[in-house]
């Protein structure tokens, strides 16, 4: 039997776009849509910046991971998106929040764009492996 996709949904994260999912599962590995700042329950974005923005877009990202039978510590690579790089060591500050006791840390890049969606000033995504099912 082949390993099939699985789309992955929380409520604890904003819902997708209709052209997206929050996740995909396949073979082991679940794949993250990008995350933005935004407050599932408010559906309104973090104010006071590229810090908070991070604060929250790491959160929703923990939440979906969850949904998806994972967790931050699996994660094994990341792709952050910032709209200056003079946010570059604001959201890194923020970003050790998360992942600064992980050993190994996962793989990165960091690049600046022109601009992100709904006036955001950062986006994150990850891959992560999916916890190995427990053996009784």
């Amino acid at each position: 039997m082949s390993p099939t996709k699985e789309a992955v949904f929380t409520q604890n994260s904003p819902a997708p776009l209709p052209q997206f999912s929050q996740a995909v599962k396949y073979n082991g590995m679940v794949y993250c849509s990008g995350n933005i700042g935004i407050d599932p329950a408010t559906k309104e974005l973090a104010q006071g910046g590229v810090q908070p923005e991070t604060r929250v877009a790491l959160k929703n990202l923990s939440a979906v991971l969850e949904a998806a039978g994972s967790r931050l510590e699996n994660i094994v690579k990341v792709n952050v998106f910032l709209t200056t790089m003079d946010d570059f060591a604001p959201m890194n500050q923020v970003y050790d929040e998360f992942f600064g006791s992980i050993d190994p840390k996962p793989c990165r890049t960091c690049v600046a764009v022109y601009q992100l969606p709904f006036g955001a000033k950062m986006e994150i995504e990850c891959t992560a492996f999916v916890e190995p099912a427990s053996k009784l």
